[in-house]
């Protein structure tokens, strides 16, 4: 397969496409302004923990398949089709997405143009981003030159990413033309082959498909966190109450799991820009749901540490907390608004003396908060620690032995704030078992 394909940007989203575009059998060319991070990729090495990524990566460097670039120039020479995967992080003045990083990438590859081009945006961006970047686009792309904007927006789960990118629930191509969805299926053919089923529409519901699943899916979490404090209140379990409510095919189970609520680089922003999105358009009143979900999700940090002020005797001041999770998830290293991270940060202000461990997210966190303390393992955080929280549902984690673990310890204490811990095997161990909205 001879075809060429350019992918500009190369972090999460941008290195896995790329990688698995070579694994399919296409010469990828990825770009990216960072010539440190394009020469450690060059040489098979991420920046990130990704399962299964750095595999890819190394094979089709070595293959010759997947080529790192740092001159936008090279993609423009030898890449007919362009997906631009670049992050739009929260604005710093407000909700809104800030997307200066996608028109910087399109504005400078459409003056290097020489032929018919197709760009595609897999970037999660603000309903109305690809009709501006058209106008964009039209004038700067050189006389003479066809210049198409289409968007195949991504879903891809931290921990998950080449299976949800080989294997994928579904493939939405937003077109204007029969020509951007032929080049589309011809980049997917083998993934549609191998059954995953296409939805072909408009560019603007393309760009809400991606920010809308995340409002939903923030929305599930929040509901399961709302009705575990009432569980709580009334000595209900809420394990119980969701897997219930899961049996309803109407709902489902999946992301019903109370407990610290959501983080990371896509679902806080993603909500947030919607409404701000929403706003914009006039329809700001539909989206106040979403201000209660971020609220209900943000109040879950808060109520974690008056937990954990309780379970210390109303004061952490002076108190060993050994923290277990510093990604926002399990399967990866991704601390950006992290959960885990904001409560042992809140704990420390309250005085607490703060342990974190985790297995591969550790030296992220130590450069966002330098001032906690890291172990080098579970048992070296939990030693002599008057409360032991679980803070991300690492499988290592899970499979602790409370036996063993009570020996390091000088309280058994420990609050389980993602529910993932077998609470009666731990109170046979003879520990004091905290959790959300279970008895």
């Amino acid at each position: 397969m001879a075809v060429t394909i350019g992918v500009i940007g190369t972090g999460y989203l941008g290195a896995t496409h790329a990688a698995c575009l070579a694994e399919l059998g296409f010469h990828v060319l990825a770009h990216d302004v960072d010539e440190a991070k394009v020469a450690a990729l060059a040489a098979g090495e991420l920046p990130f923990f990704e399962p299964g990524l750095d595999e890819l990566v190394r094979r089709h460097t070595t293959t010759g398949r997947l080529r790192f670039v740092s001159e936008v120039a090279a993609l423009a020479e030898d890449a007919d089709l362009h997906f631009v995967c670049v992050g739009t992080p929260q604005r710093r003045d407000g909700m809104a997405a800030d997307t200066s990083q996608v028109f910087g990438a399109v504005e400078a590859l459409v003056p290097h143009l020489r032929r018919h081009t197709l760009i595609v945006g897999k970037s999660t961006v603000p309903v109305g981003t690809s009709a501006l970047l058209a106008e964009r686009v039209a004038a700067l792309a050189p006389e003479d030159i066809d210049v198409e904007v289409a968007w195949n927006p991504e879903f891809l789960r931290e921990g998950h990413a080449v299976q949800d990118t080989l294997h994928p629930d579904r493939l939405v191509f937003g077109v204007g033309s029969p020509e951007a969805e032929k080049g589309l299926r011809q980049v997917y053919d083998a993934v549609i082959r191998d059954g995953a089923p296409v939805l072909v529409t408009d560019l603007p519901t393309a760009e809400l498909v991606k920010v809308a699943a995340n409002a939903f899916l923030a929305t599930k979490i929040s509901f399961a966190n709302a009705m575990a404090e009432l569980c709580d209140a009334s000595g209900a379990d809420v394990v119980t109450l969701a897997d219930a409510l899961g049996l309803d095919p109407r709902i489902g189970r999946r992301f019903l799991n109370a407990g610290l609520g959501f983080g990371g680089g896509c679902l806080p922003k993603d909500i947030r820009a919607l409404m701000a999105r929403a706003g914009e358009l006039g329809a700001g009143d539909a989206f106040s749901l979403l201000r209660v979900v971020d609220s209900v999700n943000m109040h879950q940090r808060n109520r974690t540490v008056d937990l954990a002020t309780e379970m210390c005797g109303g004061s952490v001041l002076g108190s060993r907390i050994a923290v277990l999770g510093a990604a926002f998830k399990p399967d990866t290293d991704d601390v950006r608004d992290s959960p885990a991270l904001n409560v042992a940060a809140q704990l420390q202000l309250r005085g607490g003396s703060v342990v974190v461990y985790d297995p591969r997210a550790g030296a992220n966190a130590a450069r966002l908060f330098p001032t906690l303390s890291y172990a080098e393992s579970a048992l070296d955080a939990v030693r002599g620690a008057d409360l032991v929280m679980l803070l991300t549902e690492w499988e290592e984690f899970v499979r602790l032995d409370p036996a063993v673990v009570r020996d390091q310890v000088a309280t058994p204490a420990v609050l389980d704030t993602r529910n993932a811990l077998d609470g009666a095997a731990w109170r046979r161990a003879g520990w004091r078992f905290r959790s959300f909205g279970r008895v």
